[in-house]
């Protein structure tokens, strides 16, 4: 019997039109909430409260980021456990109030409640007058993604392994591409933020636009399975590469193109990262 994607069928089962980006656009403001919870995105053996709390709020910020929006405030739901200390609950509230406020961003208000793990759910209200949205490519447009690729994974299995990984490893700390994705915003197509690993979120971006692909550079599955990356993939036409990855220097990064949309059925092969 096929496995079924749950979060997928989950999804597919609302009848929203506002469903299907990163962030749902309702005139100018952007809406997005991500669950982040102990057991499924962490443990807490792994992190400090600081580092938790600063995860959980970027992770949240990328969907505004990737869609060319300001976020402005934000809600936090969190499940307490038993054995956190008042100390651990003041790290932590920090952390998430000094990270949104790194983008200009105030948490406003949120719940709290008492469980056996520690699980947060944030919502981030943003605004945009040029959202980036998935749908938007062209045939023949080049498919790339920003930074490095494959750290995340890499180091979820060292930490998987008992081993210890960089105090500014991308799995503690995700990079946003907010630069980026401003100055690349009147050259871009479409876009989003690499959430579940190049192959799935690509594959996103392909049924979205109803398009295939043809590959222009391998990707190893080390790169291709590695989720929570929270770099940018990008779709463009292919005399704006120069320019692109003359801003994407100019912003401390690299643009790196794997492939080129076409009219045909192809998609990379997919695991999900939850679940």
């Amino acid at each position: 019997m096929k496995k079924i994607d749950k979060e997928n069928y989950l999804i597919r089962r609302l009848s929203s039109k506002y469903i299907g980006d990163d962030a749902a656009v309702i005139g100018k403001n952007i809406y997005s909430a991500d669950a982040f919870f102990e057991g499924t995105h962490f443990k807490r053996e792994w992190m400090s409260m600081a580092q938790i709390g600063r995860k959980a709020m970027l992770v949240n910020l990328s969907d505004a980021i990737a869609m060319n929006a300001q976020p402005r405030y934000a809600l936090v739901a969190v499940s307490l456990p038993p054995d956190m200390t008042t100390g651990e609950i003041d790290e932590l509230t920090q952390s998430l109030e000094k990270t949104a406020a790194e983008y200009g961003c105030e948490i406003i208000g949120g719940d709290t409640v008492g469980g056996d793990k520690l699980h947060l759910s944030i919502t981030i209200i943003s605004h945009s007058d040029d959202p980036l949205l998935r749908k938007g490519l062209e045939e023949g447009d080049l498919l790339a993604y920003t930074g490095t690729l494959g750290e995340s994974r890499r180091d979820l299995e060292k930490l998987l392994n008992g081993e210890e990984i960089a105090e500014d490893s991308c799995f503690y700390e995700p990079v946003l591409r907010k630069e980026f994705v401003q100055k690349a915003r009147p050259l871009l197509h479409a876009g989003m933020d690499l959430s579940d690993g190049l192959y799935c979120d690509t594959n996103k971006l392909l049924d979205m636009n109803e398009y295939g692909f043809n590959i222009l550079k391998n990707i190893s599955d080390d790169i291709g399975f590695s989720g929570e990356e929270y770099e940018m993939l990008v779709g463009f036409k292919k005399e704006h590469l120069k320019g692109l990855e003359s801003i994407a220097e100019a912003c401390g990064t690299t643009l790196t193109v794997f492939a080129e949309a076409v009219k045909n059925d192809k998609r990379f092969p997919c695991k999900s990262h939850h679940f």
